[in-house]
């Protein structure tokens, strides 16, 4: 592209061109006027010059030979002379032309150039700050009379770029909320196109953030229900609320949405927004509540009626038989105990549970933890005649609590011994793998269905209650394991086959 410079100069070379062309042309028009008098003036001339010419020849002439000469040299005199003259006009009429050409280019670039040139890069400015570079700024020159126009194309720049850095800081905040506010977001446009999402919501529904990009919510695989969600709210118009429990990739999930019509300038609908909250938890929690609250009634009930009904039958008379007496009161001890170690392992629990809780960290030898518990637990293993064998290669240490170490192997070696059959064998290993130190306690009892697995850790569910009920057990000795083994910094495993025993697997890091 020419620059405004180059522009007017070729307008104004063009316009100069025509108006020399006119003018010479003017003066073509007005030749045969100038012509005629120098003609008529060189013509009376030539003939006086002739006649005295003749009038001095030696030999006589007469008038009409005289007159015939004289005509003759005249008329060559004419011609001769209007070909001077025409060759001297257009001569004098084209160094005029020429001089007068470049003496007005001249004049007239040096008049556009201090326009021209400010101007010029006044529009490359323009078309810079047009694709987006808020930081180009325009030449200011003192005494130009664009001075005012490249002043003004400045403001606008810097304008434009306090704009930019401006909407560019809204822009880092908005996406920073919407990735970090624990909900999941998704804003689909009037067409059902995903416009606006955030990761919570790629990973809740296992999508990838690039591919869902200005695709058809309908083409993401969503759950009916809440497809069905957003239809209900592009048809009303009007902000909605409901619970959902969605089957999300084999997994069920609840989960709370609002929906809301987004309405830009002038009432322009520019499509809905909706928010998800997952309330799987919440829901799952309220609901381990409502268990825990039927279970520790329950729990209770049984051996607080068993004490009640047993004293009352004392009471009324049953104390004068002495054998009766010792039965009842026998019943009333194990009802009591059984009543105690309840309310143990509530309290228990519901210390480890507490937020802050830790357990006292030093170097622990684990074949020493296993040492101490299989003492314990020897009585138990000979009542029912089990085999016990112990498998440990080296000794490891690790940095642990050694009382909270012997309550878990306990409960564990407890579970093993109870859930299995008379005669039958428990395994425990101790080995090293990696930077881990693992205790397998292996049993050949009833074992625990696949679909259970998950649950045993939760507070009072039991694989087997009338077995768990005869041992005395509350239901809880799992949970207080899984929290302290966490508390340990550690974690547990759980294999199982119904009817062929059960692995707990305890993973601690070495010290």
């Amino acid at each position: 592209m020419h620059s405004l410079r180059f522009r007017l100069l070729s307008i104004f070379g063009t316009l100069f061109l025509v108006t020399l062309a006119g003018l010479g042309f003017t003066l073509g028009q007005l030749f045969p006027l100038l012509v005629k008098d120098s003609m008529a003036t060189n013509t009376l001339e030539s003939k006086e010059n002739v006649s005295q010419a003749i009038e001095k020849l030696p030999y006589p002439i007469t008038q009409t030979e005289k007159n015939q000469v004289i005509d003759s040299i005249a008329h060559n005199t004419k011609a001769q002379d209007l070909t001077d003259i025409r060759l001297q006009l257009w001569l004098l009429i084209g160094i005029i032309f020429v001089v007068a050409f470049i003496l007005l280019l001249f004049v007239t670039d040096r008049l556009i150039k201090n326009l021209a040139r400010p101007i010029d890069h006044a529009r490359k400015t323009a078309l810079q700050l047009a694709e987006g570079n808020y930081r180009a700024r325009t030449y200011e020159i003192t005494g130009s009379p664009t001075l005012r126009l490249s002043k003004a194309m400045n403001v606008l720049a810097r304008s434009l770029q306090e704009i930019m850095t401006t909407r560019e800081i809204e822009q880092e905040r908005l996406k920073t909320l919407i990735e970090n506010m624990g909900s999941a977001l998704v804003m689909i446009g009037r067409k059902g196109e995903i416009t606006i999402t955030n990761r919570i919501f790629t990973e809740l529904f296992h999508q990838e953030y690039a591919e869902i990009q200005q695709q058809q919510f309908r083409h993401l695989g969503l759950p009916e229900e809440l497809v069905d969600f957003v239809d209900h709210v592009f048809m009303t118009e009007v902000p909605y609320r409901k619970q959902l429990h969605l089957k999300i990739q084999q997994e069920f999930r609840d989960i709370e949405v609002y929906g809301a019509p987004v309405v830009g300038e002038h009432g322009l609908w520019l499509g809905v927004v909706i928010v998800i909250h997952d309330i799987t938890e919440v829901v799952m929690l309220e609901q381990i509540r409502k268990d825990f609250v039927v279970n520790v009634s329950h729990e209770l009930r049984t051996p607080v009626t068993s004490i009640k009904g047993f004293s009352e039958t004392l009471l009324d008379g049953a104390y004068n038989d002495q054998s009766t007496l010792l039965y009842f009161l026998d019943i009333i001890n194990k009802e009591s105990n059984r009543l105690q170690i309840l309310v143990n392992d509530l309290l228990d629990l519901s210390k480890i549970e507490r937020l802050g809780f830790t357990v006292n960290m030093e170097k622990t030898s684990l074949r020493d933890i296993i040492v101490q518990t299989v003492d314990m637990i020897h009585s138990k293993l000979e009542a029912k005649e089990m085999e016990f064998e112990a498998e440990i290669d080296q000794d490891v240490i690790i940095n642990g609590d050694p009382h909270r170490l012997v309550q878990i192997l306990l409960n564990l070696m407890d579970n093993a011994i109870n859930y299995s059959e008379e005669n039958s064998k428990i395994t425990l290993r101790l080995y090293k793998k990696g930077h881990e130190g693992i205790i397998e306690i292996e049993d050949e009892g009833v074992g625990i269905q696949e679909e259970e697995i998950p649950r045993v850790f939760e507070r009072f569910y039991r694989v087997d209650r009338d077995r768990s009920r005869k041992s005395g057990g509350t239901g809880l000795g799992l949970a207080i394991v899984k929290h302290l083994v966490e508390a340990h910094h550690g974690k547990i495993q759980v294999d199982s086959v119904e009817g062929k025993g059960t692995t707990m697997r305890l993973f601690f890091n070495l010290a």
